[in-house]
């Protein structure tokens, strides 16, 4: 005979319905019943944002408490309206029943669930004080202070806390007005608003919930854009890179390849050597194309052309006259050759200057200033601010964070800020140590000035 075995575990054998009843109690337990003596001060209000940023500094620092005065302004409220109740009666009595739903407001501010609990817990007694002529369950000033105290800790926790603390209202009305009943109930009145308010307090939280949410996925996505343009403009060097030092290991190499053929009758060392620098010069290159190979995209495709230098800063200052900028180039100092990787840069970080001037600052001028100096290259350029009817387009900083990349890949320092006038201004110093300019100067001009 064959023996089913029943492999449903406990969990699974549950109907949804009661699975859904003890998910719900679980959320009831969770908000008003763990830690509901737990001590939760109020926080102070943020005073840098909204109308009381603009407060006066003595005044503004106070002004943090301003949520902690409202809520003992409403005590006091709560305390007037039951002492004006229970004129009549004896003073202990009239203390009680006037004291305590204003404690129990002002419990709110450190213990809320505890307060809502408080409030509950002590509406039948002050209706009993009251002897039942001002309402059931509730008296006056206890049906002012459970409204109190249900937005304020719905506005310190969260909108599933205020359904369930409307639930648990609504439970003891029922209970009251059924089962002890017998006078004139202000149960509906107290559901009624309570929900009003309630929905009021929600609503609110979900908004803000949502704005901070949008302001976290703005601040994120910002901070993967920037990372995402610095991965670009690394990508952008190491290819530029890769072809000048390139062409410079297959100088290397067929020099050295070439070399015991200039000599007549070379010795076997000498030959042995120039064989063993080509051996290092195409590994290394071979090596410099493996690593280097993984940053260039499929669809990329090394220039015909060599790569720009300052010698060619003319034909990039006559590109951008045509397209309407005005620039004055100034080239200041002994002009010699640098390595090709600082002039490289340079190109770009001038070329990239002039765009953004093109882009940022329609109709102003510019000045470019290189400054060959004893320790290394000097950078400026410089733009006043945007003349005429064409409107400047808004930019991301990208063109920012990529000159930055670059100077710092050369250990330089660079500045860009706006001017006094109104303009821009870059700054870039990139140090060249003595041993990597060649000695042969390009020119003795000092100083060249071509407007």
């Amino acid at each position: 005979m064959a023996c089913v075995t029943d492999t449903q575990t406990t969990g699974s054998s549950r109907s949804p319905e009661l699975r859904l009843t003890l998910k719900a109690l679980g959320g009831l337990r969770a908000d008003l019943f763990d830690d509901a003596l737990a001590y939760r001060p109020l926080p102070r209000m943020d005073v840098e944002r909204g109308l009381l940023r603009h407060l006066p500094g003595r005044i503004r620092v106070h002004a943090g408490l301003l949520p902690h005065a409202v809520v003992a302004f409403l005590a006091l409220i709560v305390f007037l309206m039951g002492y004006e109740s229970m004129r009549h009666a004896i003073g202990l009595l009239v203390m009680v029943h006037a004291g305590v739903p204003a404690v129990v407001v002002l419990l709110t501010l450190v213990r809320p669930v505890l307060a809502f609990w408080a409030s509950l817990a002590t509406t039948p007694f002050l209706a009993y004080a009251s002897g039942y002529g001002d309402g059931w369950p509730w008296s006056p000033n206890s049906f002012g202070a459970h409204l109190i105290v249900l937005v304020v800790v719905a506005a310190r926790t969260r909108p599933r806390t205020a359904g369930w603390m409307w639930l648990v209202t609504g439970a003891y009305a029922l209970f009251a007005t059924v089962l002890l009943g017998g006078y004139g109930s202000d149960a509906p009145q107290m559901l009624f608003f309570s929900a009003l308010f309630l929905l009021v307090v929600a609503m609110r939280q979900v908004r803000r919930d949502a704005a901070r949410e949008v302001s976290v996925q703005q601040s994120v996505t910002a901070v993967e854009r920037s990372r995402r343009t610095l991965l670009e403009e690394r990508t952008t060097i190491a290819r530029e890179l890769h072809d000048v030092v390139a062409h410079h290991m297959s100088v290397v190499a067929i020099q050295a390849e070439a070399a015991p053929y200039r000599v007549e009758n070379p010795p076997p060392e000498l030959e042995q050597a120039f064989v063993t620098i080509r051996e290092n010069a195409v590994a290394a290159l071979t090596e410099l194309r493996r690593i280097l190979g993984v940053v260039r995209a499929e669809d990329y495709e090394a220039p015909d052309a060599p790569q720009p230098t300052l010698a060619d800063l003319d034909g990039l200052v006559a590109n951008v006259r045509d397209a309407g900028l005005a620039v004055e180039l100034t080239v200041t100092g002994s002009v010699r050759e640098l390595p090709q990787g600082v002039e490289l840069s340079a190109y770009r970080i001038v070329q990239e200057a002039l765009s953004n001037v093109l882009r940022h600052a329609p109709g102003a001028a510019a000045k470019v200033e290189v400054s060959h100096v004893l320790g290394g290259l000097g950078l400026r350029i410089a733009n006043g601010p945007a003349r005429g009817l064409v409107k400047a387009s808004p930019g991301a900083g990208h063109g920012i964070t990529g000159m930055r990349e670059r100077v710092a890949m050369l250990g330089g320092e660079m500045t860009a800020e706006p001017s006094a006038d109104g303009g821009y201004e870059v700054t870039v110093f990139v140090p060249v140590a003595r041993d990597e300019v060649r000695d042969e100067p390009r020119g003795e001009t000092r100083e060249e000035s071509r407007p």
